[in-house]
């Protein structure tokens, strides 16, 4: 119970400003959950649902009484969101780990691209999915720009599931997250969180760019089977 307490109480002063370290070490876990993610560990999962159960307390700060009163409906929202699909990305891994591991390179699922109809499915939803929660989400009295808002957590949605789908395509749903996120964490005065997302916008290329050389690996070494 004392840890708990201090985790929940900690902060850490930057001049004038006070930030929570449930901010910082649930972003934390994000980080450790990404890097996972990258190489296609199956601990990736638990390890990003701790990291949300402690963010969705920090981004109602108006509902958990912390020095930033401010809500992101949204941002927390996502977190419960990021737990559920991340229940569904923990089996589908679990399952092919124990089929595929060998096969996928050492990692839990082998990268692939997503068909066109599934890329222009994963872009209508971005905008369509913005465009529908933006006017509840502001109705609800989440933080202006609302939109931005929406994009995150619809964005975030998509990229989770891309993931544990295996589609190579799911880091550049997140750098689209990234580039709307940092604006929106620091206008809202959460900078441990808006600092992450600028690492995270290069974290998530570096990603892209690993699982687009291990699906290539993967097809020539099919090719060279097909052709032996």
């Amino acid at each position: 119970m004392d840890l708990l307490r201090w985790l929940f109480d900690a902060q850490l002063h930057l001049g004038d400003q006070v930030v929570l370290w449930r901010e910082v070490i649930g972003n934390l876990f994000g980080l450790l959950s990404a890097l996972g993610g990258m190489r296609r560990k199956v601990w990736a999962w638990p390890v990003g649902i701790v990291g949300n159960a402690l963010l969705f307390t920090v981004f109602l700060g108006a509902v958990f009484d912390t020095p930033n009163p401010v809500n992101l409906l949204g941002q927390a929202g996502r977190q419960v969101m990021f737990i559920i699909v991340s229940v569904y990305g923990w089996v589908r891994w679990t399952r092919r780990d124990t089929q595929t591991g060998h096969r996928a390179g050492g990692g839990a699922i082998a990268p692939r691209w997503a068909s066109w109809p599934v890329r222009i499915a994963l872009i209508a939803g971005m905008i369509g999915g913005t465009a529908v929660l933006t006017p509840l989400f502001r109705a609800l009295g989440s933080y202006e720009p609302v939109w931005s808002d929406a994009w995150i957590f619809v964005g975030s949605l998509l990229a989770t599931y891309g993931m544990a789908k295996g589609w190579v395509e799911f880091w550049l749903i997140w750098v689209a997250v990234d580039v709307v996120g940092v604006p929106l964490l620091f206008s809202a005065h959460y900078y441990a969180s808006a600092a992450m997302y600028v690492f995270y916008g290069v974290f998530t290329l570096t990603g892209f760019f690993v699982w687009w050389r291990e699906r290539s690996r993967i097809t020539r070494e099919a090719a060279l089977l097909a052709s032996a």
